[in-house]
């Protein structure tokens, strides 16, 4: 059987025990992509601990586990989510590094023909697990990230009478108190804007890869976050004959 080289991406836990975030694989041609991180957990058994609740992608796209990847795809071994780029109709998708300057961002929405704007924001709390906090760091397949939330974004905007919507999340290192997600939508009623909002948050937790790291006095834990839904799931991918 002839082989092929895939590129290999790991995050959150999963980097942890691999050693490093992205490599290139040697595998036989038409492996699936269970063969590929069965090949993973023999040189690292810590990893099939973690098989029930990882998702998989290729080439950015959530993937089912008997998916056959080519040669040159970038396949992605996701775990459970924690849970710049301006799009069309003013909406703002962005992941950040710096401060989410959420005044800002809401004044931009704000338009003559709204009379409703809601915003959430997910603030670092000093407490988890029974412990204090003194940081949170958050990670993030920051393509695959972005283009999900657009996905997103768009979903909003079908299942609800929503003017402009903003959804950022901050990266790297954040302190007590800090903004690390914010959704703020517009709308002309109140119940649309309550509705998409809350929408929007939800489904980020469910499908967004992006992790949690909270550090301790003694030490740091990744979040464990909920298992991808199978709502993230393209239905164009298929596995390959």
């Amino acid at each position: 059987m002839g082989r092929m080289v895939v590129h290999v991406l790991f995050f959150g836990q999963l980097k942890d025990i691999v050693g490093v975030g992205e490599e290139t694989f040697d595998a036989a041609a038409g492996a699936r992509l269970e063969d590929l991180y069965a090949s993973y957990a023999q040189r690292f058994p810590r990893l099939a601990a973690f098989r029930p609740s990882v998702a998989a992608s290729i080439n950015q796209e959530y993937a089912p586990w008997n998916a056959k990847p080519r040669a040159g795809d970038e396949v992605a071994f996701l775990p459970p989510v924690s849970g710049g780029s301006a799009v069309a109709f003013e909406d703002i998708v962005r992941i950040v590094r710096a401060r989410i300057e959420t005044d800002e961002i809401v004044a931009s929405l704000k338009a003559a023909e709204d009379g409703a704007v809601t915003v959430f924001e997910g603030i670092v709390r000093n407490h988890s697990r029974g412990k204090s906090t003194l940081y949170l760091e958050y990670e993030a397949y920051e393509a695959m990230a972005l283009a999900k939330m657009r996905e997103i974004g768009t979903e909003m905007r079908k299942r609800f009478a929503i003017h402009r919507l903003a959804m950022v999340h901050r990266l790297g290192r954040l302190e007590i108190g800090e903004t690390s997600v914010l959704i703020a939508v517009s709308s002309t009623h109140r119940a649309a804007a309550f509705d998409a909002c809350r929408y929007g948050i939800d489904t980020l937790k469910r499908v967004v890869p992006i992790w949690k790291k909270e550090f301790f006095a003694d030490g740091a834990v990744w979040s464990e976050g909920e298992k991808i839904a199978a709502e993230a799931f393209s239905p164009q991918r298929t596995s390959s004959p």
